[in-house]
């Protein structure tokens, strides 16, 4: 079974203009770029894989607000895009983010689906790649909660995912907003992103459920950050 994984930020009720999402939507995937050469050209969703690769899109944020004026990109009083990256239909990736709406009960988010297999999948899904990649995240939206993880991890671990809303990680980001990171069990490590909040990188290997170690880790690294209120359910931004 090959594990898949995902790069995911997400925030509550924070109403934003279509310029505001675009200059974001701009910032983020220029950092996105830096994170590795493979995410530098990108492309929207069509009927087949040959008719996507003539419908290559520019990442400025004037591209993005023509795009946020479509029917189909409208969310409520938001907006949303979804874009995808791939030389052949075996190694592809693609992002989907919704951005700007006020609603308090479903969120807006910015994820990222890497490569999983073939030689950019191995050169990408490592810490040092993922952590640029949520740190981008961080500084371009500002989420209150983001996570580096696998899909079969989220599935393992499903009845603690599910009624919070929040988990752990390989790789896991938090607002200031949700207060201070307490202090965690070897190999984890901590970093500041500016003075928006912080990175906790679970371990500096690849993290997998096939690992019995990253497992009993993530569950001891799991009830440290609950006992410390951070895998609340998210809050509507606050307007002050």
């Amino acid at each position: 079974m090959i594990e898949t994984y995902y790069a995911g930020s997400y925030w509550l009720a924070r109403s934003e203009s279509a310029e505001a999402c675009a200059q974001r939507a701009e910032r983020f995937f220029h950092l996105l770029g830096h994170c590795d050469p493979a995410w530098t050209s990108w492309y929207e969703k069509a009927g087949s894989f040959e008719e996507a690769r003539r419908r290559q899109f520019t990442t400025d944020a004037a591209n993005f607000q023509k795009l946020f004026a479509q029917k189909e990109h409208e969310i409520g009083d938001g907006f949303s895009f979804h874009l995808w990256t791939g030389n052949n239909l075996e190694e592809t990736s693609g992002v989907d983010g919704s951005c700007g709406y006020s609603s308090r009960h479903l969120p807006a988010s910015c994820v990222l689906e890497p490569y999983d297999e073939g030689p950019i999948g191995e050169r990408v899904l490592t810490a040092s790649v993922m952590i640029a990649v949520l740190r981008a995240m961080a500084l371009a939206w500002e989420p209150e909660w983001g996570v580096v993880t696998s899909h079969q991890y989220d599935e393992l671990v499903s009845e603690k995912v599910i009624p919070a809303g929040t988990s752990v990680g390989w790789v896991m980001y938090f607002s200031r907003l949700r207060g201070p990171v307490p202090p965690l069990p070897a190999p984890v490590r901590i970093e500041r992103v500016e003075d928006k909040g912080t990175l906790v990188i679970l371990t500096p290997e690849r993290f997998t459920v096939a690992n019995p170690e990253h497992v009993a880790l993530a569950a001891r690294v799991h009830e440290l950050l609950d006992r410390a209120g951070l895998l609340r359910r998210l809050q509507p931004w606050p307007t002050g």
